[in-house]
């Protein structure tokens, strides 16, 4: 019997996934891939794929969050032009975690992490305040920074070796717009 506690991990990539489920020795994983900001459909499909298949290397359980982008749309409008990291992003961390809260809540699961803080490309400070502002009696949105001690390197690794689809934008319409206008 094992008598490790159940952890919520929201999971924006496969990539992340892999690169943060080994920190987790504690907890028993449940994935939950909750990403109304991806974008375009055949991005999110490729993505929840990817997690699928790390979600059966690891034999851990997967569950896939609503995938509602207009309600995504509405929640960062006026945001639209926003530089990456900016507003909008906050906002979109702060749906994914209160989300994340919710599922842990109607699941009887006390704990919640997300993969998130390994990216070098999103504000470990921004998503730790969001996650913990969630903290209540008999709930811990634990946070994380999976990027130290080298996670973002070893997820790329890990990535690799699994043979991973790495994409190349945060997912959101308006990152993939900014990744495009770059290039």
């Amino acid at each position: 019997m094992n008598n490790k506690p159940k952890i919520i991990l929201h999971t924006c990539c496969a990539c992340c996934l892999a690169g943060v489920i080994e920190n987790l020795t504690e907890f028993i994983p449940l994935i939950f891939y909750y990403n109304p900001n991806i974008y375009p459909e055949a991005e999110y499909k490729k993505r929840l794929q990817e997690v699928i298949k790390v979600a059966k290397l690891y034999g851990l359980e997967l569950i896939e969050g609503a995938k509602d982008f207009q309600a995504w749309t509405l929640y960062i409008k006026g945001f639209e032009n926003e530089k990456e990291g900016g507003e909008r992003c906050k906002l979109c961390f702060r749906l994914r975690m209160k989300k994340t809260k919710e599922k842990a809540k109607q699941l009887n699961i006390n704990y919640a992490t997300t993969t998130l803080t390994i990216s070098p490309y999103k504000n470990f400070k921004i998503i730790k305040a969001i996650s913990e502002g969630l903290n209540d009696n008999g709930f811990n949105f634990i946070v994380y920074d999976f990027k130290k001690k080298e996670g973002y390197l070893k997820s790329i690794k890990e990535s690799k070796r699994l043979g991973l689809y790495r994409q190349h934008y945060c997912g959101c319409v308006y990152s993939l717009r900014d990744n495009n206008n770059e290039k």
